[in-house]
């Protein structure tokens, strides 16, 4: 991905080192984050109200510790990583306004360790996230090891994709999308539920394509070989194949975020089209 040299967003609170302002950290380092991540999806949960309840139940084999504010020197890698961050958001800024005359720009949250958003307080554990009550884009910027290690899935815009998709999830927000498919939890069952999650996790996946679709368009941003790095993390991340290498077998009842062909499918179709109206994933004939 082409990305040196250009603007860097100005909306990025970095917190690494901060600890959160004194909230809980999970204890198991990078791996927990698959930990927290099978488990959700084997249970059907969210995987922030789960690594809620794991805290609040004082772990659930998990160690909790309090941490406390330390003065944090990122290495070089960090640095680049973090200014790579910068950039990407800011090319959302602008792939966005342009689509949408009343874009409110997010905020992007960057911690290590713990955080406390609007919607909780989160870990590592947890992987990226969006949080509509404070419309910031959280990450603990450790994730993309993870997404190259144990997912298999390197390259810069595959961890561009990850940004793209949150920041999908900030324009649903926006488009009163998200609200909508919140306000029915409790009113329909576990099981409906699930699925409306999955068409708004692969409502953003399309928007991630979209982004990708306009922000090559107006800058020329890709390599060879970069939508792959994208479609195969994706693909890493479909609940078919976390449950398969979690507990050897799915279970679709439970899927909240769709099977790797159709993350691939809704990326690959806005990147293809670039055009938001295409993205109803809430059809049912279309996933």
């Amino acid at each position: 991905m082409q990305w040196r040299g250009r603007r860097q967003s100005s909306n990025v609170d970095d917190q690494r080192g901060s600890g959160g302002g004194g909230g809980m950290a999970v204890k198991g380092g990078l791996g927990t984050i698959v930990v927290v991540l099978v488990i959700s999806l084997i249970l059907g949960k969210n995987p922030l109200s789960l690594l809620q309840e794991i805290q609040t139940q004082g772990g659930g084999g998990y160690e909790t510790e309090q941490t406390q504010a330390s003065d944090y020197q990122p290495s070089a890698e960090e640095q680049e990583l973090s200014e790579f961050v910068k950039v990407v958001l800011a090319d959302t800024e602008d792939v966005w306004h342009g689509i949408m005359k009343d874009y409110r720009e997010p905020r992007l949250v960057m911690f290590s360790g713990n955080v406390q958003s609007a919607c909780g307080s989160a870990s590592s554990a947890t992987g990226p996230f969006y949080c509509s009550e404070d419309e910031r884009v959280y990450i603990d910027l450790s994730f993309y090891e993870e997404l190259k290690s144990r997912f298999q899935a390197p390259g810069d815009f595959a961890q561009a994709y990850v940004i793209a998709h949150e920041v999908g999830h900030h324009v649903q927000h926006l488009l009163g999308i998200t609200d909508k498919v919140h306000a029915m939890q409790g009113k329909i069952s576990e099981e409906e539920y699930n699925k409306l999650s999955v068409k708004l996790e692969l409502q953003a996946d399309f928007l991630a394509g979209v982004w990708a679709n306009h922000a090559q368009q107006t800058k020329s941003i890709l390599e060879p070989g970069d939508i792959d790095e994208a479609l195969n993390a994706a693909s890493a991340i479909g609940d078919d194949r976390l449950q398969k290498q979690g507990q050897g077998y799915v279970v679709p009842d439970s899927f909240t975020h769709g099977t790797s062909e159709q993350r691939m499918r809704w990326f690959k179709k806005g990147f293809e089209t670039g055009d938001i109206d295409q993205g109803d994933t809430f059809n049912t004939n279309n996933l």
